[in-house]
């Protein structure tokens, strides 16, 4: 018996064009299809993945959810192609309402064919086109199940040009920016694994990307923050999208959409950056002030977003990136030590002035602040990060490399937080704050090799594999720096970051698929922006798709 189940996915506002093609043609062009990457708007189950609809083996077939329209499968051609014939051979799920689009950049499609009477069993289909990408968009099943494809077949023959020109330069499951040699990624093939960080990325846009508001806004709803919309969640939006983009139709215009939320809500203290928390009305509130964190990605995502698109349409990306990256350096950051505040509300002579919070050490965003930006500042930033990460990993955390929520006296010798400094009495240990660090120091490990990250990162991987014996599901809900558990329980935002420190061992195959496959069976949490926010970015760079603008 089938499984029935329901997924909510846009339209995309693409219209239906009626275009006449001659059915059951032949063409000389060979099948450029076959073994390709492929993506899907969804799938059944783990057994009918994307990719079988590419293996050649009219055995095996892709499968989407049941009951739901539209549903895509889309190919990656790999450069771009003159295409003149798609075969569809359909399973007993066919599609009766679909198109045939070709695409430049995975973002922005043409149709080359449309029916709205199809009839299943083999649709070989004379078409007339060019793309890098070429996609089945099914808006009405022929039966009551899904839509499914024993094989997707496209021929052509390549025509030149590049295969982001002119949209999406970068587009999610390209692979284009390799990571440095030696880095894992979980076993299995890569179209599956790519196919995975889709599946939960719509079910992550589902849950929290919202327009609330009206006024052309997109936000990234936070359930379990003190607020409906922070800053954080705002920075890891524009950093999720402009990295779906290719997979994600709509990605762009989400990105806008979070742009213009960025540019109506700035800070208080320096209108370049986002204030950090806003209401159910999308006010402002608690002063309208910076915070660190958000800032950070905000400015990351726009030169993510200039390098896919461009600078040239409605909002000058790089233009608001060096602007955001300049107040950063101006309010954010402590001129004396080069290590970050807490926000632009922090000043000179107050009690937090000389405080610094680990999961805001993003170096790998320093690496793409210093090349966007000239600016060499960056490097000296960068380097006083990563000095401290390892001082404090050698001084305080000798056995197992965990960095406290908080560093204190960064003035003199920092040190672990005390006690409580901004938010909980476990402010010096690995909370709910640094949980996050092992996923951003090994960004920077498996994009750069850097020694300094790669090292820090290995720590961490070799104290918490040794710590639960490879068993993922042990990994508990923080720790004392000398390793001692706090919490019992499990939770995404403890076990995930650490899948991507596993990707630095090269003796950590094993134990980076099983996280990775703690992830896959792992529910999305609906009510937690945050888990799922870090699980999405930590899957993102598990399968090879994170890279450095």
């Amino acid at each position: 018996m089938r499984r029935r189940s329901v997924s909510l996915l846009g339209l995309a506002g693409l219209l239906a064009l009626p275009l006449t093609v001659m059915p059951q043609a032949q063409a000389a062009d060979g099948v450029v299809s076959t073994g390709r990457t492929v993506t899907a708007s969804s799938v059944e189950t783990s057994a009918f993945g994307a990719g079988l609809a590419v293996d050649g083996n009219t055995a095996t077939r892709w499968a989407s959810l049941e009951g739901v329209d539209p549903q895509w499968i889309r190919i990656d051609l790999g450069a771009n192609h003159t295409i003149s014939r798609v075969k569809l051979n359909w399973e007993d799920a066919y599609g009766k309402t679909y198109r045939i689009q070709t695409s430049a950049d995975g973002s922005n499609w043409t149709d080359v064919y449309s029916t709205t009477a199809g009839d299943g069993a083999t649709d070989d289909l004379t078409v007339s086109g060019s793309g890098r990408y070429v996609r089945m968009y099914g808006t009405g099943r022929g039966t009551a199940y899904g839509y499914s494809l024993w094989e997707f077949e496209v021929y052509g023959a390549p025509s030149g040009g590049g295969g982001g020109g002119g949209g999406t330069a970068v587009p999610f499951g390209s692979h284009l920016k390799p990571y440095a040699a030696g880095m894992l990624k979980p076993s299995g093939s890569q179209a599956t694994n790519d196919q995975k960080v889709v599946d939960y990325y719509n079910r992550w846009k589902s849950a929290f990307v919202r327009q609330n508001c009206g006024n052309g806004w997109y936000q990234i709803i936070s359930p379990d923050a003190d607020h409906p919309y922070v800053a954080e969640a705002q920075g890891y939006g524009m950093v999720v999208t402009a990295t779906m983009a290719g997979a994600d139709p709509d990605a762009k215009k989400i990105f806008d959409g979070l742009v213009k939320w960025k540019i109506d809500h700035p800070s208080s203290v320096n209108p370049n950056l986002l204030a950090a928390e806003q209401d159910a009305a999308c006010r402002s509130v608690n002063g309208g002030d910076g915070a660190t964190d958000g800032d950070m990605d905000v400015a990351y995502g726009l030169l993510l977003a200039d390098k896919q698109w461009g600078s040239t349409g409605t909002y000058n990306y790089k233009d608001l990136a060096l602007k955001h990256i300049a107040a950063i350096k101006k309010d954010e950051l402590n001129p004396t030590t080069k290590l970050l505040k807490l926000g632009d509300w922090s000043s000179s002579g107050d009690q937090y002035y000389w405080i610094s919070r680990t999961s805001d050490w993003m170096v790998d965003h320093f690496r793409a602040f210093r090349t966007a930006s000239g600016d060499t500042t960056w490097d000296a930033v960068r380097t006083a990060h990563q000095t401290q990460i390892s001082r404090l990993q050698s001084t305080y955390a000798s056995g197992t490399g965990l960095l406290p929520d908080f560093v204190v006296d960064t003035n003199t010798t920092p040190k672990p937080a005390p006690g409580q400094v901004l938010e909980d009495p476990n402010d010096g240990a690995y909370w709910w704050n640094a949980c996050r660090t092992p996923w951003r120091i090994a960004d920077d490990a498996v994009t750069s090799g850097d020694a300094t990250s790669l090292a820090a990162a290995r720590k961490l991987n070799s104290w918490i594999k040794t710590k639960t014996g490879g068993d993922p599901n042990k990994i508990a809900i923080g720790y004392k720096l000398n390793g001692t558990q706090i919490s019992s329980g499990s939770e995404a935002a403890f076990f995930a970051p650490f899948a991507v420190a596993a990707m630095t061992d090269s003796g950590s195959q094993a134990w980076l698929d099983a996280l990775w496959n703690k992830m896959l069976t792992t529910p999305i949490d609906t009510s937690s922006y945050f888990s799922a926010s870090i699980q999405l970015q930590v899957m993102i760079t598990a399968s090879g798709n994170h890279w450095v603008p």
